[in-house]
């Protein structure tokens, strides 16, 4: 009997809707009274750094020592918000970054007594600006319940197979620490899968709730640089390493996101799948992971 073809990434994409995985999400305003209780003593504590500071950079260096981390982070994005809109987040978090920020951006601050007109002029609570902050406490569960629930089909379903990286929050897998002489050591993955010990593939783990343009474009850049690596490193080394891309969200029905999914796993036949959550136990096998594929 003739052995059926496996189907590929691309073939789901006619009924892709059925293969993705919807996170649910909240209404508005029903948040708001959450919101504000949570970041009311956000705002109250910005408030009073702002009542006595001198200078916008006064108050950013007064934010930065500002304690416990939850507390500062909050407040970095109040600050943001009313004073620096063009200086980047992730910058504002760092303390060891105080007297950088300020000679980079410190220029384009608002004017403290400004801030201190419109800051006097809201409500308080601010519900708009609750529920602007609200929308950052989500950010990036989504991709934790991604990989919290492979981590539990891996246990489930798949009991010859062992997976390491972190479940929910955590550090990364660096490669560098794993394989010697990586060529790019400080790779982070999401997921390594080993059989009797030894990896057998190598993995990201990515939610899109929605996508399109250039960060569509980065995704798959990444994944093309990703593969390459991976797939050549093993080459060199007579390693059999596959690639697994679990990717999942609405954002993988938008634009051209399954369809240059599926020209990268193309690329690299028998070595790189792309797979959803429901299509892994379908798609992901003992077999295939100890299978030589086409290099």
């Amino acid at each position: 009997m003739k052995k059926r073809k496996e189907k590929s990434f691309n073939d789901y994409r006619e009924e892709g809707h059925l293969w993705i995985t919807l996170s649910t999400g909240e209404y508005y305003p029903d948040v708001l009274p959450l919101a504000c209780e949570l970041y009311k003593p956000v705002l109250v504590t910005f408030g009073q750094l702002l009542k006595s500071a001198h200078s916008s950079t006064d108050l950013f260096t007064a934010i930065a020592a500002t304690n416990p981390q939850w507390m500062r982070i909050q407040l970095c994005r109040v600050f943001r918000k009313y004073v620096s809109p063009e200086t980047p987040v992730e910058m504002l978090k760092k303390k060891s970054a105080v007297k950088e920020i300020c000679e980079r951006f410190g220029k384009g601050f608002r004017a403290v007594t400004e801030v201190q007109s419109h800051f006097n002029a809201r409500s308080m609570p601010d519900e708009a600006l609750c529920a602007v902050l609200w929308e950052y406490k989500d950010r990036g569960h989504k991709g934790y319940d991604l990989t919290e629930r492979l981590f539990t089909i891996i246990r489930e379903q798949f009991s010859d197979l062992r997976i390491i990286g972190p479940e929910r929050a955590g550090k990364d897998v660096i490669m560098g620490e794993l394989f010697k002489n990586y060529p790019k050591p400080d790779r982070p993955v999401d997921f390594v899968l080993f059989y009797k010990d030894t990896p057998v593939a190598v993995g990201l783990a990515r939610y899109d709730s929605d996508r399109g343009g250039a960060q569509e474009d980065d995704r798959t850049g990444q994944y093309r640089d990703c593969a390459n690596e991976v797939i050549g490193y093993s080459k060199t080394t007579g390693k059999n390493l596959k690639v697994i891309f679990l990717n999942d969200g609405p954002g993988l029905l938008l634009g051209s996101m399954w369809r240059d999914y599926a020209y990268i796993e193309n690329s690299w036949p028998g070595l790189v799948k792309v797979v959803t959550l429901r299509m892994f136990p379908e798609r992901i096998s003992i077999d295939w992971l100890m299978s030589k594929g086409r290099k």
